[in-house]
C-alpha cells in the first residue's frame, strides 16, 4: 500500500478496501512543532498584528473591517486566562500548526499512503516556512492553513472512500474557517465550482453536499449580518489590499512566492502531489488541483505580494507527494538520506529568517525578506515616548486632549501596553478602530502618532489640514537600529483645531 504504478494510482486505498493505520510518529511530529512554537513564543515582543488583534478582542463583535470574529475571539480568551501576554496569546496559533501537521500526515493516509508515507507528509508539513513563521504570531495565518488542510483532507476521504456524509464536515470546516479568514470561503467556494462543474458532479453531487453548504452559509452569517450593518467594509478593504498588493508588477513575485511556501528541499514533494492527483483518476481528488490552479491564478492577480493565500492546499499536496514518492524513496534509501539531510538545511536556514531564532540586534538583515519579526520589535519604546509626551501637557491641556494613531498597531501599543501607566484609551482611524470612534468628539488637543514616511508619507501636511498648529514633539526608533514601519516615525503635538475633533472623524478612516 502506498505505492506509485506508472499511471500515477495508489494501490491502496479504495473504496471498500482497508489502509495503513495513521503512523503514531506523526503525532510526535506536531509535539516537536509546538514545543519549538512555545520555547520561542516569549521572544521579542508583541507583533503589529497580534496588538492590533488584543485590541479587537476588547470590542468584541460579530465582525470586523479584515477579518472575522473568532481570531478576536480567541484573543479574548487569552486576555482571560492570561492577561496580556505573547506565550498566552500564541499558544492558539501553536496549537493550531501541531493540528495542521496531524493532518497531513492522515490526509496522505487518505491517498493511500503507508506510515512512511504519512511520516514524510507530516514531515514536510512541519518544516514549512510558512507554517512556521504564520503560528509564531496569533493573527488568522495559522487558523486558515488548518481549515483549508482539513477540508482538503475530508474531500480526499471523500474522494477514497465515496462517502458523501463528510460533505457536511467540509461545510463546518469552510463556515468555521471563514470565521477566522474570509480565504477559507473563496476555497469553499472555488472547490464547490470544481466539483459541480467537473466529473467529480457524477458521483459526488447529491443532498449532502447542499447540506454542506447551507451549515457553511449558517455559520458566516453572524459576519455577514455585521458587514450588511457596516456599509459592507470588507469590500472597501479588499479593494484597498488588491491595490497595494495586486497587479501584473506582483504577479512574478506571487510565482517565485511559492517556492517557499514549502521548505525548499521538498518542493519536489508538492510537484510530484499535483501530478498524483491529476493523474490519481479520482475525480475529487482532480478538484484539488482544479482549485489550486484557480486561486494560483486568482491570486497571482489580485493579492500577488501576499504569497502565503495558498498556504494551507499545500499540506494536501505535499501528502499526495509523499504518497507518489514513498515507493521510489524505499528503493532507493540514499535519496531518502538526501532529502531528510536537503530539508535539515533548508528548514534551517529559513528557520533563522521566519522565527524569532536571532538576537533582536541582528534582525535587520532579514527585515527585507520577512518583517514579522521586525515588526515585533520596539513597541514598548514607542509607548514610552507617546508617555513622554503625555505626561509633558499641562495638566489642564490632558483633561481635553485624546491621543490618535494612524496605523491599528500603534494603538493596540498604548492601549495594551500603555495600560496601567497613566495614558487614556487611543484611538485611530485604521481598519475597525475607526468605527470605535474619536474618543472625546470635543478635544482640543490631540497626541497623534504616525509611522516612518514610507508609510505613511506628508504625514505633517495631513495633520496642518485639520489643525493649525502641529508640533513634531518625538522622533520613533528602536534600540536594534531595524528600520521597520515605526523608523522614523513622530510624535505630535496637535491644537487649534479647525473645525470640532468629532466632525473631523468621518474623513480621517484609513482601509489598508
Amino acid at each position: 500500500m502506498g505505492d506509485v504504478t506508472g499511471a500515477g494510482r495508489p494501490t491502496g486505498g479504495v473504496a471498500g478496501e482497508g489502509i495503513a493505520r495513521l503512523d503514531r510518529r506523526v503525532f510526535a511530529v506536531a509535539g516537536v512543532v509546538l514545543a519549538v512554537l512555545m520555547t520561542l513564543a516569549s521572544r521579542y515582543g508583541f507583533h503589529i498584528d497580534e496588538l492590533y488583534f488584543l485590541d479587537c478582542a476588547r470590542h468584541l463583535q460579530a465582525g470586523y473591517v479584515d477579518q472575522p470574529a473568532l481570531a478576536p475571539l480567541l484573543a479574548r480568551v487569552s486576555l482571560s486566562l492570561f492577561g496580556v501576554s505573547e506565550v498566552g496569546l500564541r499558544l492558539w496559533p501553536a496549537l493550531a500548526a501541531a493540528g495542521t501537521v496531524v493532518v497531513g500526515g492522515m490526509t496522505a493516509r487518505e491517498f493511500g499512503g503507508a506510515r512512511r508515507a504519512q511520516l514524510l507528509a507530516a514531515v514536510a508539513t512541519a518544516t514549512m516556512p510558512v507554517l512556521l513563521g504564520g503560528a509564531h504570531l496569533a493573527n488568522t495565518t495559522s487558523y486558515e492553513m488548518l481549515a483549508w488542510a482539513a477540508i482538503a483532507f475530508v474531500v480526499a476521504r471523500i474522494g477514497r472512500t465515496g462517502d458523501t456524509r463528510w460533505w457536511l464536515a467540509a461545510g463546518a470546516l469552510v463556515g468555521i474557517g471563514a470565521e477566522f479568514n474570509h480565504l477559507a470561503a473563496v476555497f469553499g467556494i472555488v472547490l464547490l465550482a470544481a466539483v459541480l462543474l467537473g466529473p467529480a458532479r457524477r458521483t459526488a453531487v447529491d443532498r449532502r453536499l447542499l447540506a454542506g453548504a447551507v451549515i457553511a452559509v449558517v455559520l458566516v452569517l453572524p459576519d455577514l449580518w455585521w458587514q450588511s450593518r457596516h456599509g459592507w467594509a470588507m469590500f472597501e478593504m479588499t479593494r484597498a489590499l488588491h491595490a497595494k498588493n495586486g497587479g501584473l508588477g506582483n504577479v512574478l513575485t506571487w510565482i517565485v512566492g511559492q517556492f517557499g511556501m514549502a521548505c525548499l528541499a521538498m518542493t519536489v514533494l508538492w510537484v510530484a502531489g499535483l501530478r498524483f492527483l491529476w493523474r490519481s483518476g479520482r475525480p475529487l481528488w482532480q478538484c484539488l488541483v482544479t482549485a489550486y490552479a484557480v486561486l494560483f491564478v486568482l491570486f497571482a492577480v489580485t493579492t500577488g505580494a501576499q504569497v502565503y493565500y495558498l498556504g494551507g492546499l499545500y499540506v494536501s499536496l505535499l501528502a499526495a507527494g509523499a504518497t507518489a514518492l514513498d515507493a521510489r524513496l524505499r528503493s532507493r534509501p540514499d535519496r531518502l538520506r538526501g532529502l531528510m539531510f536537503a530539508t535539515a538545511v533548508s528548514t534551517a536556514l529559513l528557520g533563522v529568517i521566519v522565527l524569532p531564532v536571532l538576537p533582536p540586534s541582528d534582525v535587520a538583515w532579514a527585515y527585507g525578506i520577512n518583517a514579522n519579526s521586525g515588526e515585533s520589535l520596539g513597541w514598548p519604546q514607542l509607548v514610552g515616548t507617546v508617555r513622554q509626551v503625555w505626561t509633558g501637557l499641562a495638566p489642564g491641556q490632558r483633561a481635553n486632549a485624546v491621543i490618535f494613531t494612524a496605523d491599528y498597531g500603534e494603538a493596540g501599543a498604548v492601549n495594551e501596553l500603555g495600560r496601567g501607566m497613566g495614558l487614556p484609551t487611543a484611538v485611530s482611524a485604521h481598519n475597525s478602530d475607526w468605527w470605535w470612534g474619536p474618543g472625546n468628539p470635543d478635544a482640543t488637543t490631540v497626541v497623534a502618532v504616525a509611522p516612518g514616511p514610507g508609510h505613511a508619507p506628508e504625514y505633517t501636511a495631513r495633520l496642518r489640514r485639520y489643525f493649525r498648529h502641529v508640533r513634531v514633539a518625538a522622533t520613533l526608533s528602536n534600540p536594534y537600529g531595524v528600520h521597520n514601519v515605526e523608523w522614523g516615525g513622530h510624535v505630535y503635538v496637535c491644537t487649534s483645531p479647525r473645525r470640532p475633533w468629532g466632525e473631523m472623524w468621518p474623513e480621517l478612516r484609513t482601509y489598508a
